[in-house]
């Protein structure tokens, strides 16, 4: 992840689209590239924790008002939680995410970091988790990586559980992985409690390595839903081994790449919130570039060859390890 020095940019017109996502700083162990270096060399919780806060801070300086975290993030939702009593920031908006659980016990060689389970009851536990950290901040509650294979479509009682949330003025959502996106992002918008949309936020991967999501996401964003798009990095993959079209970009822009492949994601007028993952305050700074980063024609057309096979993308990403 590129350390440009952004200290002399300015992101106040372009930044509240952009939002900051906790899963790299709220646990020690996590798939993302580019880590080893920029963390505390002893991932302890306090330094975690100091961590984040920087991270947290230096977003909120520069203009990002979007947090994003779950229940599986190890203790981010705590870290958050801890910031925003110290900070306050009524300003920030906070979606977090339930259906995994952290049990990797705080250790880097865990055999399992996380398992799934999308049960009303696990909702119902994680649900009150999260309130109770994070309160009336949550603004989007999310089911984490739903495939077309979970219970969540045929589990009546779970989507009238999720529906109401909608009541006490929280928007439903889910996250998606995997080959399947488009697929699982129509079935999710066509959910219906009472004739109304179950969910209305969506979050997915999207990135010039992985573009298959797209369509249906504008659709979803057509339809009312808030579109956040998350690993527009390919997790960390397009910053340590950047493809040539995009280191080339980089240069024409004064940038790093890692910023060019934000940019590639925020050029997409249905992407409302786009998620970064950095590890520390450098590697946020050189992200942050990409609010700055008008792409043009010529840049979206030699970057379009990148893109995958979707499998084949997919297969890679489940290659990676956590360290």
């Amino acid at each position: 992840m590129s350390s440009v020095n952004t200290a002399a940019r300015d992101f106040p017109d372009h930044a509240p689209k952009l939002g900051l996502g906790l899963a790299a700083l709220g646990r020690p162990a996590y798939i993302n590239l580019g880590r080893d270096g920029a963390l505390p060399e002893a991932r302890t919780v306090d330094a975690m924790r100091d961590t984040c806060r920087q991270v947290l801070d230096a977003a909120y300086a520069a203009g990002v008002r979007w947090v994003d975290v779950a229940r599986s993030y190890g203790l981010a939702e705590m870290f958050l939680a801890g910031w925003l009593a110290d900070r306050g920031m009524p300003d920030l908006t906070v979606s977090s995410k339930w259906g995994y659980t952290y049990v990797g016990g705080w250790r880097l060689d865990a055999e399992v970091h996380e398992i799934k389970e999308h049960s009303t009851s696990r909702f119902a536990e994680q649900w009150t988790e999260s309130r109770a950290l994070l309160g009336e901040r949550i603004a989007i509650y999310q089911v984490h990586s739903l495939t077309p294979d979970s219970p969540v479509f045929t589990d009546q009682p779970l989507l009238e559980a999720l529906a109401g949330l909608n009541a006490q003025g929280v928007r439903v959502g889910f996250s998606t992985s995997g080959s399947t996106q488009a697929e699982t992002i129509e079935r999710g918008m066509a959910l219906r409690v009472a004739g109304q949309p179950v969910f209305t936020a969506v979050q997915s991967t999207w990135n010039v390595l992985e573009p298959s999501a797209g369509p249906a996401l504008a659709q979803a964003h057509r339809s009312g839903a808030h579109v956040l798009i998350k690993e527009a990095m390919a997790n960390g993959k397009l910053a340590t081994n950047p493809p040539t079209p995009l280191l080339e970009i980089a240069e024409r822009h004064g940038v790093g790449p890692d910023a060019i492949a934000i940019a590639a994601a925020l050029s997409h007028p249905w992407a409302d919130t786009v998620l970064l993952g950095p590890t520390s305050t450098d590697q946020l700074s050189s992200n942050l570039c990409a609010a700055a980063v008008c792409l043009t024609e010529q840049d979206l057309q030699q970057l379009a060859p990148l893109a995958m096979p979707t499998t084949e993308y997919w297969f890679e990403r489940g290659m990676l390890t956590w360290c």
